[in-house]
Order: structure tokens, then sequence, then C-alpha cells
């Protein structure tokens, strides 16, 4: 008992010591002259959600007297101020993507508060998804996003695409709003579907998006939103205070047309405008794969790429074709892609890569495998 009342004693004196150390570690740094001025940046919390008097969506008034009403924007304000590094990356991405968004809806003469949807829906992220499939910067839904003329394939998918995705996005909140005369409301629409809004309006009897009981995420998604708008109107004054060079650059770009008599790898591509596979696709976020399909195809190349590159393009498309013929291997009876992988000492999933096989794999002695190198090269190689 002894024992182990002394081992008790040493351990608590241990944790005792740590919990000091760190204490005053925390202390130390905060005292230092480059933290000294960092806490008076960040205003309090009660401050931020205090300063809004006013305040209108697309024109359309906030009603912030009403206590309930104040209350549903001070709790979507708070919980976007609280995770200030998804602010920062916001205003960051902003940068990038909102001029282009901006541009789109001026032309349309359409208000410019409806760029903050694709904030609240996406935070400016090509791929992100939801759990009920939608995608996108507007995560458009895959039969919404096809009724307003995205391509929604295995090839590609434009809700990616942030000029189609906008293009389309601009087209379905001009409906919604033909439909129910409101901005407030259309916005609420494009969260919930219109004809659940349709019937919500009928059920309560009002067609004030703040005065109906809708599902939690709807109630919430207008303020969502404007909590958006707030902040990034003024983000110094809610203490992000990024410099001009903390912003992501806009995007530069060539477009170029490829018309493709069958399917071409995009590497083929990126080595044609001298840049690398990731970078051709993430300038064209909405293809999908390895390969452009047959087609007509506009293409995004990096700034300066475009001169000469038809011209590189068919060069590289001509060998890549010749080499092709001499790289096929006829699958033979019991053959499976693992022993064929293992017999040209390549890894496996670059055999489905390099012939298109999909998910399930299947091959039948017969098939022409396509197999470009017993061997794959890397740039550290090429360099040495």
């Amino acid at each position: 008992m002894k024992l182990c009342a002394m081992v008790g004693s040493i351990i608590r004196n241990i944790v005792l010591t740590c919990l000091i150390i760190m204490v005053w570690t925390v202390a130390d740094s905060w005292s230092r002259p480059d933290h000294a001025q960092e806490p008076s940046q960040f205003p309090s919390l009660m401050t931020s959600i205090r300063a809004n008097d006013s305040l209108d969506f697309c024109g359309e008034p906030v009603a912030l007297e009403e206590q309930e009403i104040r209350e549903r924007l001070e709790k979507e304000l708070l919980l976007t101020l609280w995770d200030r590094p998804q602010v920062i990356l916001w205003i960051k991405r902003s940068a990038r993507y909102l001029p282009l968004i901006e541009a789109l809806l001026k032309e349309q003469r359409m208000p410019d508060d409806l760029k903050y949807i694709a904030i609240a829906e996406s935070a400016l992220r090509p791929h992100v998804g939801s759990p009920k499939k939608a995608i996108g910067f507007w995560q458009f839904m895959a039969a919404t996003g096809r009724k307003y003329g995205l391509k929604i394939d295995s090839e590609k998918d434009e809700r990616r695409n942030i000029f189609k995705s906008t293009q389309a996005a601009v087209m379905y909140l001009k409906d919604l709003y033909d439909l129910f005369g409101s901005w407030t409301l259309a916005a609420a629409a494009y969260n919930m579907g219109e004809q659940g809004l349709q019937a919500e309006i009928l059920a309560q009897k009002t067609n004030n998006y703040y005065r109906l009981y809708l599902p939690l995420e709807t109630q919430r998604y207008v303020f969502r939103v404007i909590s958006a708008k707030i902040i990034l109107e003024n983000p110094e004054k809610y203490g992000f205070q990024l410099r001009q060079e903390d912003l992501y650059p806009p995007l530069r770009f060539e477009r170029i047309n490829i018309e493709c008599f069958q399917e071409i790898p995009i590497l083929i591509v990126a080595q044609a405008a001298d840049a690398h596979f990731k970078r051709i696709k993430d300038l064209n976020p909405e293809i999908r794969g390895h390969f452009l399909a047959v087609g007509t195809h506009t293409i995004l190349i990096p700034e300066g790429s475009a001169q000469g590159f038809h011209d590189r393009f068919k060069a590289l498309v001509d060998q890549w074709l010749a080499e092709r013929k001499e790289r096929i291997y006829v699958v033979q009876e019991g053959d499976n892609l693992t022993t064929i992988a293992e017999r040209f000492n390549v890894p496996l999933p670059v055999l489905v890569i390099w012939n298109r096989l999909g998910r399930k794999k299947y091959i039948h002695p017969g098939d022409r495998l396509v197999i470009y190198a017993p061997e794959i090269k890397t740039e550290t190689d090429v360099q040495e």
C-alpha cells in the first residue's frame, strides 16, 4: 500500500510540473512583442454581432428589429466567426473565383449578393460533395444540373467547372426568382427545392421567408449566406487582416479547342502545354479520369502555352499512337490482371488506367491490353 501511495504521489507531481510548464510557456509566448498586439486584433464575438443594426439581402431588408430574426442571424454569424480558419480560406479563395461569378451576375443584371450562395454551398471548392450527392461550386444535384445544361456523365462533371456551373446557377436562381418574386425565397428554394417551398407557402399562408417554418437546414440557410456577406464585405472589422499577397491569385489560362477522334490521354495535353498532368486537371476539374473522350473539347491550359500548342499536340498524339501499336499484349487463357502486372513489372492500378477497364476490371482471353513500359521513370531519374 505504501508503494502504491508513493507511486501515486510521484505521478501527481509529474502531472503538476507538466501543467506548470505548459502554463508558463503559453504566458511567455503571449508576452513577446510579436504577440503583444494580437488579441486586440480580434474583436469580441459580442461586439461583432452588436454591430449589425440594418441589413439586406439582394436589396430585401432583414428585419433585425424582430428578436427571433436577430437570434437566428446571431447564431449563424457566431458559428461562422468561430471557425476562423475557414473564413480565412473563404477570403483567400474569393480573390480567385468571386470576380468570375460577379461578372456573370452583372451580365445577367442579377444581385451581386447571390455570389455568397456559392461560399455557403461549397466554400468555393470544385470537388466538394454532400451526403445527398450534390457536387461542385454551387452544389447541384445531378438532375438539376442536367436540367440547366451541365454535362454530367462518366467523362465529365461540369458541376465542378466554375464557368459552366455558375452559368447554370444564375439561370436556376433567375427562374426561382420569377417563380417566387423574392430573392430571399429564391435562395431558400435553391436549398430545399421549389416544390417543397411552394407547398409550405400554401400550407402556412405566408410568403415571408423569415416567418415560414421550414426544414431546419433551410431556416438556417439564408442566414448562413448573409453571414458570409457580412464578413466578406468588411473582413477587417472582424479581425481578418489579410494583405493582397496573402490572397490566392486569379486563374490565369488560355482556352483551346481539341478534336479527339479517339480517347486521348490528358497527359498528352499537359505535355503539349508544357505543364504537368495535375495542372491540366486543376484548370479543368470537370474532366474525370485520365483520358479525353471522343469529341470536341474546350480545354483551359496555362497562360502563355497556346502558341504552337496544336502542332505539339499532333506530334505527341502521333508518337503515342505509334508506341501504342508496339505495346499490345493479347490476353491468354489463365491470365488475370494481377499476373499480367507482375509479368511486366508494373502496378496493377496502372493497367486499369492505361486500358480504361473500369471498376470491375474484367478481362477475357483474346482481349488486347496496352502496356507502355516495364518500368516507370520518375522526374528524378530523368534529371539524374
